[in-house]
């Protein structure tokens, strides 16, 4: 009996840990965006960075005022990344623009799908060396005619993935040795041999499988023990697992069906954020989720890393 009760009590405390109450997790935008994507904390401004993409806004919260700043960029933006120089990128529907976040002005760099009008960026983040990863995807939802690109410090961009359907979360390992990607519909992380040095990539591996079950994964970070976070579009939920092992960690119940990126914030990077969106969402399950579109936090014991910064210096 009492190894029954023994066994009970290791099984209860497995599954409080692999799942984490949604009264845990706290609302800290009731923004109610359409699509809200792109988490990033800028650990020199104190700020997180993140998106409405069809509202056209890049957002800036500060966690100690609880303010949040928009600015308009005049097209749909998939992600922002911060430089070095104090400026951002911002990968918009048509290309890479310097952005600047006093006036608003902007300046394109880039735009390497000029001859394909459908095709819109979406999630980037850039690398230990300071390149800017951002990839793209179909507005019409087709299949295969999207891509990966690495924006290199002289803005020379380079075509990395062909063949993408939805291009989503990317980061980079602690040891500078692995890149993890992916394209949603896959429903796998993929996990490349990466050259820091270069920018090169190679010998693609699965990593993890995401299960059907547990929704679509989305945007990614990564934390200080090198497991990654996965946001899961149509799973209500962010999961954690590791790479190494594709063994599933944890996952966080989050009170909207639609979970689209997670950034570890905050001056000791302890916090995860997490953005969400309404698109996609029926009227059943709004009324369940009326704060989705919002951004949410909590904390969860770990810790993330800083994010990469554009290399723009000269």
């Amino acid at each position: 009996m009492k190894k029954i009760l023994l066994i009970g009590i290791v099984l209860l405390n497995l599954v409080a840990c692999l799942r984490q109450n949604t009264a845990e997790v706290e609302l800290v935008i009731d923004s109610k965006s359409t699509l809200g994507e792109g988490a990033i904390w800028n650990y020199k401004t104190g700020e997180l960075m993140w998106i409405n993409i069809k509202g056209k806004i890049l957002n800036f919260y500060n966690p100690l005022t609880g303010s949040n700043r928009e600015m308009l960029t005049g097209q749909m933006i998939g992600t922002v990344v911060p430089t070095e120089t104090g400026y951002v990128l911002v990968a918009l529907q048509n290309g890479i623009y310097a952005f600047d976040t006093k006036t608003g002005s902007k300046k394109l760099l880039v735009d390497p799908e000029a001859d394909l009008p459908d095709n819109r960026f979406n999630d980037g983040k850039c690398d230990p060396a300071g390149r800017f990863w951002a990839g793209t995807l179909s507005t019409t939802g087709e299949k295969g005619v999207a891509a990966l690109y690495r924006l290199d410090r002289d803005t020379t961009i380079h075509k990395m993935i062909e063949n993408v359907s939805i291009s989503n979360g990317i980061v980079w390992s602690r040891d500078k040795t692995k890149m993890y990607y992916i394209d949603t519909p896959t429903q796998k992380v993929v996990a490349y041999d990466y050259n820091n040095e270069t920018g090169e990539i190679g010998n693609p591996k699965t990593a993890v499988e995401v299960p059907e079950e547990m929704g679509s994964p989305d945007g990614m970070t990564i934390d200080d023990d090198g497991n990654i976070w996965v946001a899961l579009w149509g799973g209500s939920a962010v999961a954690c697992w590791n790479p190494e092992t594709g063994v599933l960690i944890r996952t966080i119940d989050v009170p909207a069906k639609n979970v689209t990126s997670c950034a570890f914030g905050d001056d000791d990077l302890g916090t995860l954020y997490i953005t969400t969106a309404r698109e996609s969402t029926s009227e059943e399950e709004l009324a369940k989720f009326p704060s989705a579109g919002g951004v949410f936090k909590t904390r969860l014991g770990v810790k993330g890393v800083e994010a990469f910064f554009f290399n723009d210096t000269n």
